[in-house]
């Protein structure tokens, strides 16, 4: 029980067999996240099932994230496959005419986008490289000035960062996809490019309207818009996921430390749990080592307090993606007894009222020296909640529904039992030596009611 930050692996090519999945999670996989940008429907529908067989045989809960493709924009095609040249100060069209590009237009293929841009919006081409500025907006075609960037080729995504897109978050393919996936009974569903409170109430609509499953949702922030409007996101989403892979193309690269911060910290206030996302240790994609910075990176995101690292190529078409798990868990690992010996930190600084309930469990552990929170979980409502006090001593969830144990994989410090008959006052201490507390006191949560036990 090392380890508090939970670990959220990208399943992909080289770890979706049975072998090296079976290792992974052994090695520390909490949340394991299917990206339905590649491999859809049934393909990603035998990805699930074999999450569900490996965690039944290990009896170690884990769960499954659906993780939306969203609606990523690209440009049309070009006469050729070369890449053209481009000058800084020139113009450039972007149009809604299917004909081949010529170096000096393209096609834009979204309507709404050429709908939602105005003058002075900037557009940001192939992961920022490439910068334009627009000058005019028709209803057929938009010009722009280059302000950085020396050739474009086909098919190349864009971004926005100025432009808020009047369109649903759920793109055709979405919808298709996410009706599949419900099919399968996912743990988390995350939705990419959110832009408002109301793209969550959209997908939670169109869940509830297909399956009685209580599926959760986790906003990726991805837009500066989204940034603003964290507080408002994060309150009705289950979740939230810092993906820096897109945030930092759309904002200022020196600010994305600052926003994660500011981040992880509304998230703390709602009581939702976040993800730190994007080339943590991105190196071991191609090395069995990372750099000197993305253990740091990965460490930081324990002292942060935030709730989960996540990998994406590293274990998905890596060289070894069961050592990037152990390497992450390693680091992890060592982070968070490092943050509870030296506790001093700004992200354990209190932001709930005195007498929030949750606190004040979080209290008692802390005043009576309590080896372990034993919490009996109906729900995910009260152990999330203790969870995001931070406190620094195991929490352990005893679950009578194995959904309820797998969704409180995500949350910081909170180790779910499954277990359909081990669920009462008696069972308290059973569970605490399941994890390794064997003596000690025990802040024992179930319902509305708080007890403080000792451990013999």
């Amino acid at each position: 029980m090392n380890r508090f930050t939970k670990i959220t692996a990208s399943i992909g090519p080289k770890c979706e067999d049975k072998k090296t999945l079976t290792k992974m999670i052994q090695a520390g996989v909490n949340v394991c996240r299917l990206n339905f940008s590649h491999d859809t429907g049934e393909t990603q529908g035998k990805k699930i099932d074999l999450i569900r067989e490996v965690s039944a045989k290990l009896n170690m809960p884990v769960a499954v994230m659906i993780d939306l493709q969203g609606p990523k924009h690209r440009i049309g095609n070009f006469e050729t496959e070369d890449k053209y040249p481009l000058k800084v100060g020139q113009k450039f069209t972007f149009d809604d005419d299917a004909t081949l590009g010529d170096g000096t237009r393209v096609q834009l293929p979204d309507a709404d986008v050429m709908k939602s841009l105005n003058k002075g919006d900037r557009i940001l081409l192939n992961d920022g490289k490439i910068e334009m500025v627009v000058d005019s907006v028709k209803p057929n075609k938009v010009v722009a000035t280059v302000v950085r960037g020396n050739e474009i080729w086909s098919r190349r995504g864009f971004n926005l960062p100025d432009t808020e897109i009047a369109t649903s978050v759920l793109t055709e393919k979405d919808r298709a996809d996410l009706e599949y996936a419900l099919t399968k009974d996912p743990d988390w569903v995350a939705i990419s490019f959110v832009q408002r409170p109301e793209d969550i109430a959209e997908v939670r609509d169109f869940i509830v309207a297909r399956t009685s499953h209580p599926v959760k949702i986790i906003a990726k922030i991805e837009r500066p818009n989204a940034v603003e409007r964290i507080t408002e996101i994060a309150a009705v989403a289950d979740g939230v996921m810092i993906a820096r892979g897109d945030l930092a193309v759309e904002v200022p690269f020196e600010k994305l430390p600052a926003i994660s911060r500011h981040i992880i910290r509304e998230c703390r206030k709602m009581n939702k749990p976040v993800i730190m996302a994007t080339q943590m240790l991105g190196t071991m994609v191609n090395s069995e080592f990372p750099t000197r910075a993305e253990i740091t990176d990965v460490a930081n995101t324990a002292y942060l307090r935030a709730d989960s690292t996540m990998t994406s190529e590293e274990t998905t078409i890596g060289i070894n993606p069961v050592n990037v798990i152990e390497t992450m868990d390693k680091i992890l690992s060592y982070a968070d007894m490092d943050a509870i010996a030296n506790p001093y930190d700004w992200s354990r600084v209190e932001n709930v009222p005195e007498n929030d309930w949750s606190r004040s469990v979080a209290s008692m552990a802390y005043l009576n020296k309590a080896s372990a929170i034993v919490v009996f979980a109906r729900d995910t409502i009260t152990a999330t909640e203790i969870s995001c006090r931070k406190p620094d001593i195991p929490i352990v969830a005893v679950c009578r529904d194995r959904l309820i144990a797998n969704q409180l994989c995500l949350a910081r410090g909170v180790f779910p039992i499954y277990d359909e008959n081990l669920f009462g006052q008696r069972d308290a201490f059973n569970s605490a030596r399941k994890f390794g507390v064997n003596n000690g006191k025990l802040v024992i949560v179930d319902e509305d009611k708080i007890s403080l036990r000792t451990l013999d």
